[in-house]
């Protein structure tokens, strides 16, 4: 530590979830006191009781608790906090907030004001680019007055274009509209989100570049005039402009490129004497030109990608920076070792178009964190089994991180987890990540933004159970209602016969309508099941017991996860994505359930159910009304995301059973057609 510089013993975190949860466990690592600051809906969070103190801050919306500085600022006089974390979001990359807290005497652990405000923000950070002569993605970068000044100006810049929150970050307040209409829409619906999110409700327009691949270079600078870069992300899996995988290195650069990305954003950064860590951002080609995209002043939520391969702890050095410490590690230090994969992990329901899931986590048990066998998993999360997710805040549960030393072993050591990811209680995305997973595209590292809409253009659709995995499930479910069957035959005080009670080891397997004939046998280390078409053994070892929701083991030397969910005459199975009711019969109870007669499904054509808990934003139509598939019927708003229901068909509107306003539940009936 320099002369003049003196480590912070007390710091505040103004933001809330996973994010603060992560500042607290390195600020305790480096012995400094935390304080949480909550709101109503997060006053059982996990950051609160993580933190050695915590203030209240007010209600549940945003805007109103984590969004107020002068509140922020409250807090820390109160518990005598030195430096405040802004983590991401929020107050983050508001040159207002860094302002006041120096006005308090309070430290800013992030960037200068003069970086903030000639980076931060996107408009700003464009014309600086330009003003510099960094390539930069055509655009319009004043203020854009109405729906008809952006069409007027989309128009001159060529279809499609991308309508961007200038404040915005995280998805929130993006559009891409390919044509007049869609960017008059996306221009209202941009702003909308961009006032709730941010505070800020202004909007510009930019060409939207086909086929691009996105790809960010962490860059770290401090007080003393030293930048450095520490490699590049690959963020090209993105949903609603919403990053869904990152991944570190990226497979799409060489040494050179890396390189050549990485001293350009090191230049922007001393520019404007850049002193944190912060994220230069390029949309790159698939031949490998880039163009600088935007600078985000701020921790990213992918930063642990970069973290597991340089060895590097960002909090950490965002923490000493801010305390005035210069950089311990030069450009020559930086070296990258192995390969690191994200997944985002939300509270939303995949086969519902993504639509937010609220709820009570009733079980929350995420894969062991440590390193084992050259493989390291590492989970980021502000949750807990028991607690509850929030309609007023992002859905994000957690960041599950795998890193190995090549990009294939960390994407199977990646399925694996999300396979041992086990959440009950609402909806989530893991049966999706886990897809991506096994997707031979991603696998094989030829990406693009519109990976997810090219190669799911219905959108996601459950799984089938086929191939290697529906053999993997069948056997497990043979060898877990065999084990089943054993412990029933151990319990004591079962009424005595003249022989010996014993069970048959043929069984039938039924995955959904696949019927599967095995015969169990011991092998020399675990079972061995045996599938009578084929007659191929599979030998399955694994230490299971009853209760446990994930077999953990090998089937035949491959290390495999199941979730294993308990129901009449079988148990619920997920696996690689596949989530599918597996009934174990005898052979004679399977020829009996072939007759069983099927029920069916009811019909919902006539009525528009809520498709997530959410608040009823506006109501488009009138009782009585003719509407025209496509045509909007009502706006419902939850965890920050505008969603406008239409019309699937040509429908007369008989009933409106909601109004603006009114808080929904899951499946509620907003309306009833004729």
């Amino acid at each position: 530590m320099i002369s003049g510089a003196r480590m912070f013993k007390k710091i505040l975190i103004a933001n809330r979830g996973e994010i603060a949860c992560r500042v607290i466990k390195t600020a305790r690592k480096m012995g400094i006191k935390t304080v949480a600051v909550y709101s109503d809906a997060d006053k059982d969070a996990l950051h609160v009781e993580m933190a050695d103190e915590a203030v209240h801050i007010g209600p549940p919306a945003a805007a109103e608790s984590y969004l107020v500085i002068d509140k922020i600022i409250a807090a820390c006089k109160a518990t005598g906090a030195e430096a405040v974390h802004p983590g991401y979001g929020f107050l983050s990359e508001r040159a207002a907030f860094a302002e006041a807290l120096k006005a308090n005497g309070l430290v800013f652990i992030g960037p200068n004001v003069r970086a903030i405000e000639a980076m931060g923000d996107k408009i700003e950070s464009k014309k600086f680019a330009n003003a510099a002569k960094v390539s930069t993605v055509p655009g319009f970068l004043g203020v854009i007055e109405s729906p008809e000044h952006a069409v007027q100006i989309a128009d001159e810049i060529g279809y499609p274009v991308m309508l961007k929150a200038s404040a915005g970050g995280g998805g929130k307040g993006m559009r891409i509209a390919y044509s007049r209409d869609e960017v008059a829409e996306g221009f209202a619906r941009a702003k909308s989100e961009a006032i709730s999110s941010f505070g800020d409700d202004r909007v510009f327009v930019e060409k939207f570049i086909v086929n691009p691949r996105h790809i960010e270079i962490q860059v770290l600078g401090d007080k003393h005039g030293n930048v450095i870069y520490l490699g590049e992300r690959e963020c090209s899996i993105q949903r609603r402009n919403q990053k869904v995988i990152e991944e570190a290195p990226s497979p799409l650069l060489d040494e050179e490129t890396r390189r050549k990305m990485g001293e350009q954003a090191v230049a922007l950064a001393k520019a404007v004497d850049y002193d944190s860590a912060g994220t230069v951002e390029f949309v790159a080609g698939q031949d490998k030109s880039f163009y600088f995209l935007e600078m985000n002043t701020r921790l990213q939520v992918e930063h642990p990608v970069t973290e597991l391969i340089t060895g590097v702890d960002l909090v950490e050095q965002m923490i000493r920076v801010a305390a005035g410490e210069p950089l311990a590690i030069k450009q020559s230090d930086v070296k990258l070792k192995g390969w690191a994969v994200e997944s985002r992990v939300y509270a939303e329901d995949p086969v519902r178009n993504f639509l937010p899931s609220t709820g009570r986590l009733v079980t929350y048990r995420p894969p062991a964190e440590g390193a084992h066998d050259g493989v390291t998993v590492r989970n980021d999360t502000g949750v807990y089994e028991g607690g509850e997710i929030s309609i007023y805040y992002d859905p994000m549960i957690a960041k599950l991180v795998t890193h190995a030393g090549d990009r294939l072993t960390a994407i199977e050591a990646q399925a694996v987890a999300l396979d041992s990811f086990v959440i009950d209680g609402i909806r989530h995305n893991i049966p999706f990540l886990a897809s991506l997973m096994q997707h031979p595209r991603w696998r094989s590292g030829a990406l693009s933004t519109g990976f997810i809409a090219e190669e799911y253009p219905n959108g996601f659709a459950p799984l089938v159970a086929e191939g290697e995995s529906a053999h993997v499930m069948a056997a497990v479910a043979a060898a877990v209602d065999h084990l089943m069957n054993e412990r029933k035959r151990q319990i004591t005080g079962q009424m005595q016969t003249s022989h010996v009670v014993s069970f048959a080891r043929e069984r039938s397997v039924l995955l959904g309508k696949q019927c599967f004939d095995v015969t169990l046998d011991e092998g020399d280390e675990g079972l061995l099941v045996r599938f009578d078409a084929s007659g191929h053994a599979h030998e399955l070892v694994s230490d299971w017991t009853p209760g446990n929701p994930v077999w953990h083991g090998t089937v035949d030397g491959e290390e495999k996860a199941v979730q294993v969910r308990p129901i009449l005459n079988g148990y619920v199975l997920a696996h690689r994505g596949v989530s599918i009711d597996a009934r174990v019969y005898t052979r004679r109870e399977a020829e009996l359930v072939a007759l069983m007669p099927e029920k069916k499904e009811a019909d919902t054509s006539k009525s528009l159910l809520c498709p997530m808990p959410g608040l009823v934003k506006a109501v488009y139509v009138t009782v009585g009304q003719e509407v025209k598939a496509g045509e909007p019927l009502c706006m419902v708003e939850a965890m920050k995301m505008e969603n406008v229901l239409r019309a699937e068909r040509d429908v007369t509107v008989k009933k409106i059973n909601a109004k603006e306003g009114d808080s929904l539940a899951v499946d509620a009936v907003i309306m009833e057609f004729n």
